[in-house]
């Protein structure tokens, strides 16, 4: 799933490519994704697109007439950058294509989405926060008003274990499944301590690693053409998605935890005093 750093290397990349082109056309071929319906897609087409936002891991493409075209891509879904559409209006089917955005430069993107479970999201809205997902979202780890001590208020109250924590969106906008791994190894902290436990030395120790971990993250995605973010955002991961590797701290080998529906992976060195969690659904560390 593409969190923060690769939705800012999108919204970077696309500014550089959008902003001040005019839309077309919009071709939705998976109906599914679209997720509103006044104003139509339609709307859109004729007007130049003036700026390019980000909201956590939401995507907002802004029109000269007001709109804004604001997409989730979900754990699958993803946007790929042609410099020549393909002539011919693109055919529905059972493929990944979900929508098309074409310029009059011949250029455009395309939305699309693997897999079966579709989660990709596309709405039309007068204003950002028309979006539920977008109303809903906490503040942004790495705004200029984001210190230290407003971290600390957001987990003071907070019974929830730090992985859970952190992937709220609600909580901390933009950190998904795989930063929220690296943020706590590089805080050398257990995905399953209490957010309100933490000390505060251990809370400015993760505020560091949140904050260093994301803008190193987007750091090594900018510039980075839209098609190799993916493998950016895999080379740059040291534990998530790494399970039987040696740590790049320690060498002690990164275990997994898996749920019904997700994993996490984590150094026993590093994060838990040598202990490994319990691959189970309501892991604990094993006595």
């Amino acid at each position: 799933m593409p969190e923060l750093p690769e939705v800012e290397a999108l919204k970077d990349f696309l500014t550089e490519h959008l902003v001040g082109h005019e839309i077309v056309r919009v071709l939705p071929v998976a109906f599914s994704v679209l997720k509103t319906y006044d104003p139509p897609l339609t709307a859109l087409e004729g007007h130049a697109v003036t700026a390019v936002h980000r909201h956590g891991k939401f995507l907002d493409l802004e029109t000269a007439d007001g709109l804004h075209l604001v997409t989730h891509l979900a754990r699958a879904g993803w946007l790929h950058w042609k410099d020549r559409l393909p002539d011919g209006p693109p055919r529905p089917g059972k493929g990944p294509l979900a929508l098309r955005v074409a310029l009059e430069t011949g250029e455009g993107f395309d939305l699309t989405e693997a897999g079966t479970q579709k989660r990709l999201a596309v709405h039309v809205v007068r204003d950002p926060r028309e979006v539920p997902g977008v109303a809903r979202l906490g503040p942004d780890p790495l705004a200029p008003d984001f210190d230290e001590q407003r971290f600390a208020a957001l987990l003071a109250g907070e019974r929830r274990q730090l992985k859970g924590a952190l992937r709220d969106q609600s909580l901390i906008a933009g950190v998904g499944n795989a930063y929220s791994d690296e943020i706590l190894h590089a805080a050398r902290m257990s995905p399953f301590k209490l957010a309100a436990s933490l000390t505060p030395a251990e809370t400015h120790t993760l505020y560091e690693a949140l904050r260093t971990t994301l803008t190193d993250a987007v750091e090594r995605s900018r510039g980075v053409a839209a098609g190799r973010l993916k493998a950016e955002k895999k080379t740059g991961l040291r534990v998530h998605g790494r399970t039987g590797e040696p740590c790049p701290v320690c060498g002690d080998t990164i275990r997994e935890v898996s749920f019904s529906d997700s994993s996490l992976q984590y150094c026993p060195t590093c994060q838990t005093g040598g202990k490994p969690l319990a691959d189970r659904r309501m892991s604990r560390l094993l006595k």
